[in-house]
This record gives structure tokens, C-alpha cells and sequence, in this order.
């Protein structure tokens, strides 16, 4: 299972909405098997929740004008944050640990105003890790 940077830290906080019913199912089921623990490997592109995605066209996020390289640069600064590499094998719960260190800089920097917080907000992870850095 390959997974890009920014959804190492984002699906941690997932609570089933998605783009469609497929969308969400497809997510419940990369997540189950993460969590049964299954080992990721890191990449740079687009991964296996970007697969059924509405807006994935040739590998390119086509969400909004720019999505794309948003998209890329989120990615690097997730692998920064988490401090590893694309290419690497790394387990769910050892990203979830990493969470309460990072989540500061992770919402100051992509949380404000992105599309998904009001689901993410609805997370109880979210509303712990909020709590810990406000």
C-alpha cells in the first residue's frame, strides 16, 4: 500500500465523507488494513487514496487551479514533519505517534483553509490534538 505525505497525517483524522460512496468506502478499506497493520510505503505522487479520486486525471490532481503542486509541497513538508523519506516502509500507529509533536505546525501551516477541516474538526483525535497546542 503507497501512500504520499499529507495523507499519512490527514486520513488520520477521517470520519467517512468523502467525494462519493465509493470514495469513502475505498478509504474505510485502506484504512482498515493500515490499521491492521499493514505497512505503507512512502511515496512522492499520487497514492492509493488519490486512485479512485474524481479529480486525479494522468496522475495530476486536477481539484482547483494549482492543486497539484499544493498538493506536492504539502507532501514534502509531511515527510519533513514526520521526519522520513519517500521509499520507506512505516506503520500507521508509529505515524499517529508523531502526531501530538507535529499537529502545531501541521494546522497553522494546511488546516486554515482547507476544504476538509470542518470534517477533521469532527474527529475526536483533532479536537485532543487542538487542545494540546491552543
Amino acid at each position: 500500500m503507497k501512500f504520499r505525505g499529507h495523507h499519512l497525517i490527514c486520513l488520520q483524522f477521517f470520519r467517512g465523507e468523502g467525494y462519493s460512496e465509493n470514495f469513502v468506502a475505498h478509504l474505510h478499506n485502506l484504512l482498515k488494513r493500515v490499521e491492521e497493520e499493514l505497512e505503507i510505503e512512502v511515496t512522492g505522487a499520487a497514492d492509493d487514496v488519490c486512485m479512485i479520486c474524481p479529480y486525479l486525471k494522468n496522475g495530476i490532481c486536477c481539484y482547483k487551479e494549482g492543486a497539484d503542486e499544493k498538493i506536492r509541497d504539502m507532501d514534502l513538508k509531511a515527510l519533513e514533519l514526520l521526519k522520513i523519506r519517500e521509499g520507506i516502509q512505516v506503520g500507521w500507529k508509529d505515524i499517529r505517534e508523531k502526531l501530538p509533536e507535529i499537529s502545531g505546525d501541521w494546522a497553522r501551516l494546511y488546516c486554515g483553509d482547507c476544504d476538509w477541516k470542518e470534517a477533521c474538526e469532527k474527529n475526536p483525535l483533532w479536537s485532543q490534538l487542538m487542545l494540546r497546542i491552543s
